[in-house]
């Protein structure tokens, strides 16, 4: 009897003993399960700051939105959004993955501003008039706006851009304009000042999305679909030398440096979208030999008077 009860009790204690590592076992794997279905997020854009393209990297369950609306993901688990010149100190990114959700609050760096004051310019183009001409910049701003709306699946956005042209730097994104005394809109653009026909060339990889030799104010234009709602811009062009749909590589000639539309003298006035938000095409060369450093360049441009006027698509 003594016998039985003593393998009742090593039964009993072996069935506890088992079920006890089932228990365990069974709650580290809905652990790890619910670890791994957690929302990703790598920030590969270091240090936002205002005016900034904002790149990140998630997993292929998480999803992320922005200001409300989500941001598409490519293939490769990017996703790419832009915060403006006059964007928060902090913004908000909502997560998803697999039912659970997370927010992530990025910090974006406030910037200071230079004034910068051009003077002797036409004032039909300081401030236009006339309905012919209203309506001239109201069509164009549409082609602009439309080039700029396109969210195709390139995803050269993520290259290391070089500079489209060789020159110096004239003027610099974010700076207030006052023409002829008059305050204007900020300058969201980099303008690189050099001789009429100068080479401009692709600064990433991209499909052209739009072409147009004499826009009212920024004359010969040109737009590269980067992808996801990034594209570039390229004004003041003496020289087109791409098609509506064609396709570039980075150091493709696409034109040549001019001064046409509102312009005091040959430059590139070269910029960065996100969809419509205005970005700094600077930011994206910060690792380039040549770094930008906004109160350096424009001590040294002072004295010069080339440099884009324009209140671009206004």
């Amino acid at each position: 009897m003594l016998h039985a009860q003593m393998s009742r009790f090593l039964l009993h204690t072996i069935l506890v003993a088992l079920a006890f590592c089932f228990t365990h076992k069974a709650e580290s794997i809905e652990k790890t399960k619910s670890h791994h279905n957690e929302p990703s997020f790598e920030l590969i854009t270091k240090h936002p700051q205002q005016g900034s393209l904002i790149i990140a990297k998630v997993n292929k369950h998480t999803d992320v939105s922005y200001l409300g609306q989500p941001l598409e993901k490519s293939p490769a688990g990017l996703v790419v959004f832009g915060v403006g010149r006059e964007a928060p100190e902090s913004i908000k990114l909502k997560l998803s993955s697999l039912g659970q959700e997370k927010t992530v609050t990025l910090k974006v760096r406030k910037r200071d501003w230079n004034i910068e004051k051009v003077d002797g310019l036409p004032p039909s183009k300081v401030t236009p008039k006339g309905e012919e001409v209203l309506r001239r910049i109201r069509e164009e701003a549409l082609l602009v706006r439309e080039a700029r709306n396109r969210a195709s699946g390139h995803e050269s956005f993520a290259q290391q851009f070089i500079y489209p042209a060789q020159g110096r730097i004239s003027g610099v994104y974010g700076s207030q304009r006052i023409l002829n005394g008059e305050p204007k809109r900020p300058h969201f653009g980099l303008d690189i000042a050099n001789e009429t026909g100068t080479p401009v060339v692709a600064p990433a990889d991209g499909v052209v999305a739009l072409t147009h030799p004499d826009m009212y104010y920024s004359g010969g234009t040109l737009i590269i679909d980067h992808g996801f709602g990034v594209s570039s811009t390229y004004i003041h062009l003496n020289s087109i030398d791409v098609k509506n749909g064609q396709e570039v590589k980075q150091g493709d000639k696409i034109g040549s440096i001019g001064a046409t539309g509102r312009a005091t003298g040959p430059h590139l006035d070269w910029r960065l979208n996100w969809y419509n938000v205005r970005l700094d095409p600077g930011l994206l060369l910060r690792d380039r030999p040549l770094k930008i450093n906004e109160k350096t360049l424009l001590a040294k441009a002072k004295s010069r008077e080339v440099r884009s006027t324009n209140n671009f698509n206004e």
